[in-house]
């Protein structure tokens, strides 16, 4: 049984690692344009109800996608740079995947953790429902339950 708790264990570390991995991989290099792309469709439109800046057609989205265009034109900031400009001219509103820091950071990491300890939990409770399963009766209490049949139809003819 312990054998089996550790290869579980392991296969979790490899998925998360392998999970990290691939969050972290940074993939080929952009062209200006993929840059301009992918940085608008991680901006939210700040007239427009749930549509990234890369998609709707307002004119607050294409100010945006120009401003972010110039940016990279220009070659000075990275695209977390301009993302950052962007979010403090229209507010925090105006992103699409919140942060990964500070309070932004609990948008992640509350329902994962939920996650892990409800999981957690259920295993805990069947490890030990399958514990506590109940044994066969012994001979003595074989001999308890027949006695006290007895003595019950016994009473109940006396009645």
């Amino acid at each position: 049984m312990k054998q089996n708790k550790s290869v579980w264990l392991l296969m979790f570390l490899l998925v998360g690692l392998l999970l990290a991995i691939g969050a972290t991989r940074s993939g080929s290099a952009k062209t200006q344009q993929d840059r301009i792309d992918s940085i608008t469709s991680n901006l939210a439109c700040p007239t427009c109800s749930g549509e990234s800046v890369f998609v709707s057609q307002a004119v607050a989205a294409q100010a945006i996608r120009l401003e972010v265009a110039r940016q990279v034109s220009t070659g000075t900031r990275t695209d977390d740079e301009i993302i950052s400009y962007i979010e403090q001219r229209f507010g925090g509103q105006v992103l699409l995947v919140p942060r990964a820091t500070g309070l932004d950071s609990l948008v992640w990491s509350l329902p994962v953790a939920s996650l892990i300890i409800s999981l957690w939990f259920l295993i805990r409770a069947f490890s030990r429902s399958r514990k506590n399963k109940p044994s066969a009766p012994s001979a003595q209490d074989e001999k308890i339950v027949e006695q006290a049949l007895a003595e019950s139809i016994a009473k109940s003819r006396q009645s």
